[in-house]
């Protein structure tokens, strides 16, 4: 009987501490989702275009991010002096057209940079109702991102692919993220930072400046719920 007790006390702080730990989750990113512009805000965003500059090595390379929620992520990179790029991510399928890169036509992109590239279509932001979206969202703990106390989260999507999210503990805003993605067969961790926060007249919270393998891209112009024209997701 004094077994079956103690076996019965550890399985109720078990689920105790599983309960708690879900309830800090959730706690984290409700208030990241209100950081951003609130979740009636976020259910309202659709269209997202980020036109800004790159520099590489003396270089001002042009960059327009253009993504329709749900519909398709396009990316166009302009090289002073070579013929323009550019990179499309659908629900199934994404090409890569990149002539400074020695394509000389648009190539089909593989099936894992098209499953890394969905969370990139939810400008919701995946966050936002996981648990109904088929995503799971797990706290590792808290760790500095510079000087800044973070809480550390693992958030798995639907499709298998998963994610580290840096959420700022003062501000909710999220500071870094690392995923993992698979180049010529192997598994490569792609870090990114955000950084210069700033409030769109129509009340949503962006970075304006974003930090990854190949640099950082400071954009100069947001349009927000525009109308985007879906023939931009297809391979020329």
């Amino acid at each position: 009987m004094k077994q079956i007790k103690r076996i019965l006390l550890a399985l109720t702080l078990l689920l105790s501490v599983h309960e708690i730990k879900a309830q800090t989750v959730d706690e984290i990113v409700d208030k990241f989702i209100a950081a951003i512009g609130g979740k009636e805000k976020m259910m309202a965003l659709n269209s997202l275009k980020l036109e800004g500059s790159l520099s590489v090595q003396g270089l001002d390379i042009g960059v327009t991010v253009t993504i329709l929620n749900g519909k398709g992520s396009r990316t166009d990179i302009t090289v002073p002096g070579q013929s323009d790029g550019y990179r499309i991510v659908t629900p199934t399928k994404g090409w890569n057209f990149l002539p400074f890169q020695g394509q000389s036509s648009p190539e089909e992109a593989s099936e894992d940079m098209v499953k890394s590239g969905q969370s990139a279509l939810d400008l919701q932001s995946p966050l936002l109702n996981y648990a109904a979206k088929g995503h799971k969202v797990e706290l590792l703990g808290k760790e500095k991102v510079d000087a800044a106390d973070c809480f550390k989260l693992k958030i798995t999507y639907k499709n298998g692919k998963s994610a580290i999210l840096f959420i700022d503990a003062t501000t909710y805003y999220r500071v870094k993220s690392i995923s993992t993605v698979t180049i010529n067969g192997e598994d490569t961790q792609v870090e990114t930072t955000y950084t210069d926060f700033k409030k769109t007249p129509e009340g949503y919270v962006l970075p304006y400046s974003q930090t990854g393998p190949n640099g950082t891209i400071v954009y100069s112009t947001i349009s927000i719920n525009k109308p985007i024209d879906e023939n931009i997701f297809k391979s020329n």
